[in-house]
């Protein structure tokens, strides 16, 4: 299949990859990073624990920003119909 359609999906599925690991590891480094700490010792953001607000709250609106860029950006309109070939 010498498709420019499949190429073009296989990128962008190659972009959402790269954002859901994007998302891990922000949530990860965030959540195990801070929230490794005693309890006695956490700070606090809005009454949510630090760790909690950088790596679900804050980490939620980082991702949503980078998915509008990357579709924005990166993302192309596709008609789904095949072309007719003569």
């Amino acid at each position: 299949m010498n498709d420019s359609r499949f190429k073009i999906a296989h990128k962008e599925a190659w972009i959402g990859v790269g954002l859901a690991v994007i998302h891990f590891l922000w949530w990860f480094c965030f959540a195990y990073g801070y929230g490794s700490e005693k309890v006695e010792e956490y700070t606090y953001i809005f009454g949510l624990p630090e760790w909690f607000f950088y790596s679900c709250v804050l980490g939620f609106v980082v991702i949503v920003i980078l998915v509008f860029i990357a579709v924005k950006c990166f993302f192309k309109e596709v008609p789904f119909e095949e072309e007719e070939r003569q």
